[in-house]
């Protein structure tokens, strides 16, 4: 990163500092360096929080990941030890400084009780009898790599990897199984190995990764689809029917036709993971082709606008059909995927998708 951006983030953080009550801060000149110490060291800001003084030891970075994180928490172990030596006169608390800190950066910072600030205003400074913590959303950086990473194609790799938590892929193995190019698998575990949730394990062509976090990897996915467009989805009523008769009649008319789909929300997680009484409606994930048309024509579908029994949500590809499962006479698109549709549905739909992640998802 450029001086003149080290600078400028330096004075962010000084001005957040400054507009707090009561609390004094200035950057010290000359921050020490001792080549032993193998970090470089932004600065030393001294502050006064009324009246009590401490010693902020602090570095400037341009965007912060767990990796990067675990990285600097290792550095600061050999750093501390050698200045607190030195620092009598004040508490000294570590601190990082950076333009952009992933949420789970963030979580790792503060459970090592090492403060933080970006340029989006989130700020975390603990001491002996201090704690200042302002939780803002992160930057428009962070924001886009989750956007991209969950997105499409990329999103088939992360279903590849979350359909078999356990097991290890290599790069053309993972892209085949996902649908993929080799490219698009490279740059998504580049991406998981920065948010610290794969493992890696040999070298060269023969390197493979797995998951080393997946509840952390679906916990995320499920907070982007909060602020992503959700998929279009159209409204059809199929008279004198109930939902296991449709069901039935879906897959006897799309089979005859040879097209794929996939039965998903209530109406799949009811056949994975009893849980609820009865299913009043059936989602079905499906590409959509004028076959299709004829086929939930042929099925009984009217399209509608309340009254619904029937819900297509259109798949933009075969790949957002990846792994579905067959089970009791009909395709149900995979208990990740229904987890996914569930989880910001209404009604008990919530409900139903933790029901689903504990007995069949397990993680």
């Amino acid at each position: 990163m450029a001086i003149a951006t080290e600078g400028e983030l330096i004075e962010r953080f000084l001005d957040a500092l400054r507009a707090l009550p009561e609390v004094c801060a200035e950057l010290e000149p000359h921050p020490p360096h001792d080549a032993r110490a193998a970090v470089r060291i932004g600065g030393r800001v001294g502050i006064k929080v009324a009246g009590k003084p401490l010693t902020l030891l602090i570095e400037v970075n341009k965007t912060l990941f767990p990796r990067d994180v675990r990285e600097i928490l290792w550095r600061f172990r050999a750093v501390s030890h050698m200045t607190l030596e030195s620092t009598v006169a004040s508490e000294m608390v570590l601190a990082v400084i950076a333009e952009s800190i992933s949420p789970g950066a963030r979580e790792l910072l503060r459970d090592a009780r090492v403060g933080y600030y970006d340029s989006g205003g989130s700020l975390f400074l603990p001491a002996r009898g201090l704690y200042l913590y302002v939780e803002k959303p992160v930057t428009r950086t962070i924001s886009k790599s989750l956007h991209n990473l969950f997105s499409r194609r990329r999103a088939q790799v992360l279903h590849a990897l979350l359909a078999e938590p356990e097991d290890w892929f290599g790069v053309v193995a993972l892209a085949k199984r996902a649908g993929v190019s080799p490219a698009t698998v490279s740059q998504v575990l580049m991406e998981l190995e920065r948010f610290d949730w794969v493992v890696a394990r040999g070298r060269g062509p023969a390197k493979e990764r797995s998951l080393r976090e997946p509840a952390a990897l679906l916990d995320a996915w499920v907070k982007q689809l909060a602020v992503m467009q959700l998929p279009t989805m159209r409204r059809y009523y199929v008279p004198a029917v109930r939902a296991e008769g449709l069901i039935a009649g879906i897959d006897r008319v799309f089979a005859a036709r040879r097209l794929e789909y996939a039965i998903t929300h209530e109406a799949a997680a009811q056949r994975y993971a009893p849980f609820l009484s009865r299913v009043s409606q059936v989602r079905c994930r499906l590409v959509t082709s004028p076959a299709a048309q004829e086929a939930i024509a042929a099925v009984g579908g009217r399209r509608v606008n309340e009254g619904t029994n029937l819900a297509v949500i259109e798949a933009a590809s075969p790949g957002e059909l990846l792994f579905r499962e067959w089970v009791n006479g009909a395709w149900l698109a995979s208990p990740i995927q229904v987890y996914l549709d569930l989880v910001h549905g209404e009604g008990r739909a919530p409900e139903l998708a933790e029901h689903l992640r504990r007995q069949r998802i397990g993680f």
